[in-house]
């Protein structure tokens, strides 16, 4: 059955960017290296995105074989909207308040919504018979809380950053438990997690 997916690369102490995150430096000082496990210039940007070989390619594969994305402001801006096309012209559901004054706003594959619940429905609605692609952790904490993230894929990098942006910061004082249905070793240290949320 298709399913909400959050994927996201973190460092070993947690973090998914690194300090000073903000227009121009959307990931953070230093925080290329979470994910240098698929681009092939983790300096360049998003510009040198390719399916790297063997285990990582592997899982390269599976999230951009997804139906649909599902992501927050913070996400998609930083990362210039991708072009208004995150992978093979799939819909891009946007949490916001507010519509951008932006070209963003514009793109026809772009949809803003301003609650969880209902672009998480609408993602999987697109979608199909695919799984929805959930990007971000503004957005993974409000559909874990709203109970509508069904599954994580976590790439852990084995690296320390000691600060930056953490991807369960701010989440309820709740306990949430998680399945583990998948362990892999990816190539340079990397390893995939994945785990279904328990409900």
């Amino acid at each position: 059955m298709p399913a909400t997916v959050l994927y996201m690369s973190m460092s070993l102490d947690g973090f998914i960017a690194g300090p000073n995150e903000g227009p121009g430096n959307g990931l953070g000082d230093g925080g290329h290296r979470l994910h240098a496990w698929f681009l092939t210039d983790a300096d360049s940007g998003h510009e040198g995105v390719g399916s790297p070989a063997g285990v990582n390619g592997q899982i390269f594969d599976e999230f951009m074989a997804t139906g649909a994305v599902v992501c927050g402001r913070g996400t998609i801006e930083p990362a210039g909207g991708w072009g208004g096309d995150h992978h093979d012209g799939v819909p891009i559901f946007v949490l916001s308040r507010h519509e951008p004054d932006t070209e963003m706003g514009q793109w026809p594959l772009v949809t803003y919504v301003n609650d969880v619940r209902t672009a998480m429905s609408e993602a999987k609605r697109a979608a199909g018979d695919k799984n929805v692609l959930v990007h971000g952790a503004g957005t993974a904490q409000l559909a874990l809380a709203a109970g509508v993230l069904d599954e994580l894929e976590i790439h852990l990098i084995p690296v320390l950053f000691g600060q930056g942006r953490r991807l369960f910061e701010n989440l309820r004082p709740e306990q949430i438990e998680l399945e583990r249905t998948r362990i892999l070793e990816g190539e340079d240290g990397v390893t995939h997690m994945h785990y279904r949320v328990q409900r």
